[in-house]
């Protein structure tokens, strides 16, 4: 057998065509927001997501928390609410199954548990009531170009090919996907660093009750916990991560664990964008998560009769690929809480960055920092909207910028900046930020 004879690549199934207004690739929370909001403004919208359900990092990667809605403070007082908008739709759907619960401790700020399944049920009712065409299963491989205007893109499904042909179309993969596919520049983390990826678990069969009652209300876990792990690391457990955040959840004896901090077996960090360091993490992850899982059961008080009933469908990611956008989100602009004319989004998130043992937060007090417009729009191309962690922004300020909240408030800010493209047939670019905020603001968004 010849074994310099080229193969050639062929896939005979027909290909379907599809046409609409706006096409979104992803249905995360920026993804699901982006769709639906660009739906209601009476565009014909077709959303791809990989998986069965919609819900990203917060369903397929267990993330389990709305984070990002609330102040931080050294105060005792209430959470104070900032972040308003799509998101509080979703809230409210979400309380009204059941499947949210009320704000916990946080450290300086508070966060609200959700149950994913009850996610994924909300998801499919708002696109469905909006009239969002859903494919579910089915992956972008490639960019439909036109010079450097962008046309849709194709799709792999199990039936064939598919080919979205729009005159608008929104980048919500999370890995900026479709700015890559179309050759356009990227940034990676910390010159070529990104966060480490962690594997988010469910443990059952917890006393949550006298869990709290030893180690209190705060989900970030205190010294003592940390100073158990630090010495059971290395002593018959593998337990690379000392700071760890655990919390209950909205359902009876069960703790959410994020606690992993997932390196490749030769220690190297990794980057899930490349598919030996994303199948490594995989691996690696599901190992951390039954380690500390069986250190919880032998230390930690009301867990030792507890058990692992779930992890991610996939290891939670972080910080992949950023866009080259028009606007860029810096570093100082977190804790220095910069405000803009055409902030589209607010954020009083902390600067979370997840390496080394321990990860390192950096909290904006009692004020929160806006998110330009032009953060979502390529330098280059056109036709194309970015929505989600992928944002154009540094390293540092990624990993504040990249949380629940803010993706769903960006994904309801260029669900609407792509409706205005269409209804006005006008270029993303000529769009102005400011007109964006007017729009979001009489959503209730309350940017004012």
């Amino acid at each position: 057998m010849n074994q310099n004879r080229e193969a050639r690549a062929i896939d005979a199934r027909p290909v379907e065509t599809i046409e609409a207004d706006v096409f979104v690739a992803g249905g995360g929370a920026a993804g699901l927001a982006a769709a639906v909001t660009a739906a209601r403004q009476g565009c014909r919208v077709v959303l791809a997501e990989r998986y069965g359900f919609c819900g990203g990092g917060a369903v397929a990667g267990l993330s389990g928390t709305v984070c990002g809605l609330y102040e931080a403070t050294e105060g005792s007082g209430p959470p104070m609410q900032v972040v308003h908008g799509f998101v509080d739709e979703f809230l409210r759907r979400m309380g009204a199954q059941n499947g949210l619960g009320a704000p916990v401790k946080y450290g300086k700020t508070w966060t609200r548990v959700h149950d994913p399944l009850v996610w994924r049920e909300v998801g499919d009712a708002l696109l469905r009531d909006a009239g969002v065409t859903v494919i579910y299963h089915a992956t972008v491989t490639d960019v439909l170009l036109e010079g450097d205007a962008v046309r849709g893109a194709q799709l792999y499904t199990k039936q064939g090919k598919v080919r979205v042909l729009a005159p608008v179309t929104i980048d919500a993969s999370g890995d900026a996907d479709l700015v890559t596919m179309a050759g356009w520049r990227t940034t990676i983390g910390d010159d070529g660093h990104v966060q480490n990826p962690t594997m988010i678990f469910r443990l059952g069969g917890v006393d949550v009750r006298r869990f709290l009652a030893t180690y209190g209300q705060d989900t970030i876990m205190p010294a003592e916990v940390s100073s158990k792990i630090a010495e059971a690391n290395g002593n018959g457990y593998l337990l690379p991560r000392g700071k760890i955040w655990m919390f209950p959840t909205t359902r009876p004896g069960e703790l959410l664990c994020n606690c992993t901090r997932i390196t490749g077996p030769d220690g190297r960090e990794l980057n899930p964008v490349l598919h030996r360091d994303f199948t490594d993490a995989e691996f690696e992850g599901r190992a951390q998560a039954r380690e500390y899982a069986r250190f919880f059961r032998d230390f930690l008080a009301g867990c030792e009769e507890s058990w692992i009933n779930d992890t991610g469908v996939q290891v939670g990611v972080r910080q992949t690929r950023q866009v080259a956008g028009m606007k860029t989100l810096r570093n100082a602009d977190i804790l220095a809480g910069t405000k803009f004319a055409d902030g589209i989004a607010r954020s009083p998130w902390p600067i979370e960055l997840h390496t080394g043992s321990r990860p390192r937060v950096e909290w904006l007090l009692n004020d929160y920092y806006e998110v330009p417009f032009g953060c979502f729009v390529p330098e280059q191309g056109d036709n194309l909207l970015v929505a989600g962690r992928c944002l154009s922004a540094e390293h540092e300020a990624v990993a504040s910028a990249r949380v629940t909240a803010q993706c769903f408030s960006y994904g309801h800010a260029i669900g609407h900046a792509a409706a205005l493209a269409v209804n006005e047939h006008i270029d993303v670019r000529r769009i102005a930020g400011e007109d964006v905020r007017l729009l979001l603001n009489r959503d209730g968004a309350q940017l004012n």
